[in-house]
């Protein structure tokens, strides 16, 4: 038999489910069944700790703020979804969809053509990881130029989303003059698994400081990696280097898109 906590939290689950305009993105972002959601609605079933717990975090609450008389589970709810003063119009804005984010966790080799390096392709690492509800990245460039004497170690910050089929990415470097970097790339295709596309846009920091926007290409390399390979990877690459593998610098050269294929 259910008792009066059990009917509270069922009830209250509908209440804070009424303030969301689609229950099915709500599923998608928890990373629950549709169907054993409804359960959970309808009184049918009572929700794991664990569901119950990224349920509760969904709202902004504790898992036994469900268990209150609707009063007082109302008012905190209410003053949740409350905006604070300091709210900015970007705060709900990742990580978007989070279910569809979760699959590219993980490594990625990246390689981008850079006008700070002008005939080079530059390789970098980056790293995509849940957080609090959030996605995280961080990305690392480490460049030697011997014949310039320049020795460059860069990392970047930042929070990534996922939205009407694409990942967005906003990073700050890090140091004591940061500048943004904006990255969009386009998922994985049904046919290949291994490479990410895309644009990125930042500020060349041996050009005056002028903005660009270049294609990016993601390798995928796995959620436990050889790191120091990746790291050792990095770096300022010839267009005719054998070190690069020719669908990257296909891409990245090429005036036309190419097809990617794993």
């Amino acid at each position: 038999m259910m008792g009066k906590t059990d009917a509270n939290f069922c009830g209250n689950l509908r209440l804070a489910c009424s303030t969301r305009q689609s229950i099915s993105e709500l599923c998608r972002t928890i990373g629950i069944n549709r169907q054993q959601f409804n359960r959970y609605i309808n009184a049918g079933a009572l929700p794991s700790a664990h569901n119950r717990l990224r349920i509760a975090g969904a709202f902004g609450l504790d898992p036994d703020d469900f268990d209150q008389p609707t009063g007082i589970f109302r008012r905190k709810l209410s003053a949740q979804r409350r905006p604070a003063a300091d709210d900015g119009p970007l705060d709900d804005a990742f990580p978007g969809d989070l279910a569809e984010l979760r699959p590219y966790l993980g490594f990625y080799q990246t390689w981008h053509v850079s006008p700070s390096w002008p005939g080079r392709i530059v390789c970098s690492c980056a790293h995509l990881k849940e957080k609090d509800g959030k996605v995280l990245v961080t990305s690392l460039e480490h460049i030697e130029d011997t014949e310039g004497g320049i020795v460059q170690r860069s990392r970047y910050v930042g929070l990534a989303a996922f939205r009407r089929q694409r990942i967005f990415l906003t990073e700050l470097t890090r140091g004591t003059a940061p500048t943004f970097g904006q990255t969009i790339l386009m998922p994985f295709a049904i046919h290949q698994r291994q490479y990410l596309r895309g644009l990125s846009m930042g500020v060349s920091w041996r050009d005056d400081n002028l903005p660009y926007a270049t294609r990016t290409i993601w390798r995928y390399r796995g959620r436990d990696p050889d790191r120091r390979a990746l790291i050792s990877n990095c770096g300022a690459y010839p267009l005719a280097s054998a070190a690069l593998p020719p669908l990257v610098t296909a891409f990245l050269t090429e005036a036309q898109p190419v097809t990617l294929r794993s």
